[in-house]
């Protein structure tokens, strides 16, 4: 989820689901460890359980960011070996250490030695020609000799011959029946599922035969989707649209009093009323005036009114 799962949007998606734990993007451990830490790791303290997703191959760079971002205060450092963008192609981290799964536990095991909090690992099935079936299998028991306890799974191949990473989310075939296998062959293994899941039915299948759902593209795009299994798993009082939105006031204003653009802030907010009356007309009304140097809490009021039945007869405060 890069450029997507910044602090902004990780505080909006905790308004919705509150027993969720949240990801950042993927950052690569020399950015933390050589970068503007303070700019890359610094994070609000309503966002915990927070997971920081690494990629890298070095076993000491990765084991000297995951010491940086257990002193941050994260709750997990979770180990991206399933993402096929070139450029972490070129950087020998990512998808493409599936082909290196010795590598892959020497990694998990150095940053283990230096941290307290868990060190999980998020893969694919498998990449280019590799079998599914005896790629999943070849990761999974190195890392499980260095003690890890947490595996997530996209349940796709990836191809890094062939496809580009928008047709890797899409375009290999999923095999959700794999995943659920390995947590039969393995049940000492948490093993949290992932691809393809896109509603609270969904997610409560998937439960039946995994310890957790991970959701990417879907709660972005579908963010209400978070406020909906918070409600079916936890019991929790499906709150208002409106009301979440206002509850981000506060965030808000003091994100522009930082001299944050609303643009950057509400562009991850733009599907909360996904396939709802009047949702059109909230997205135009942010996506029209956001950029705007003066764009400020109003417009948040002038959208939310554009969602009524009458929207032109509407007070806006």
């Amino acid at each position: 989820m890069m450029d997507w799962t910044d602090t902004h949007c990780r505080q909006f998606h905790r308004l919705l689901a509150p027993h969720a734990r949240l990801y950042t993007e993927m950052l690569t451990a020399a950015a933390v460890v050589h970068g503007d830490r303070e700019h890359l790791l610094a994070f609000d303290s309503a966002q915990h359980p927070l997971a920081l997703q690494l990629g890298g191959s070095e076993p000491p760079q990765l084991a000297e960011a995951a010491r940086i971002a257990e002193d941050f205060g994260y709750d997990e450092i979770n180990l991206n070996v399933g993402c096929p963008s070139d450029r972490v192609q070129s950087g020998r981290f990512g998808a493409c250490l599936m082909l290196e799964p010795g590598r892959v536990a020497d990694c998990v095991a150095a940053m283990r030695r230096v941290v307290q909090i868990p060190v999980t690992v998020k893969c694919r099935l498998g990449v280019d020609d590799q079998c599914e079936e005896q790629a999943l299998e070849d990761l999974v028991r190195p890392l499980l000799d260095v003690g890890l306890e947490v595996l997530t799974v996209h349940a796709r191949k990836a191809w890094l011959k062939g496809l580009s990473p928008k047709e890797n989310r899409n375009v290999p075939p999923l095999n959700h029946e794999r995943v659920y296998r390995l947590k039969r062959d393995y049940p000492q293994l948490a093993v949290i599922i992932n691809g393809g899941i896109d509603s609270a039915q969904a997610v409560r299948a998937h439960l039946r035969h995994v310890d957790g759902v991970m959701l990417g593209r879907a709660a972005y795009h579908q963010p209400w989707l978070l406020a909906e299994l918070e409600s079916d798993l936890y019991g929790t009082p499906l709150p208002d649209r409106a009301q979440v939105l206002r509850r981000m006031r506060p965030w808000i204003e003091a994100q522009l009093g930082q001299g944050v653009p609303l643009k950057h802030i509400v562009r991850h907010m733009l599907g909360i009323y996904h396939a709802q009356p009047g949702g059109r007309r909230f997205r135009r009304c942010l996506a029209e005036g956001a950029h705007k140097p003066d764009a400020g809490w109003a417009l948040l009021e002038q959208a939310m009114a554009a969602t009524r039945p009458n929207p032109d007869s509407a007070q806006v405060a």
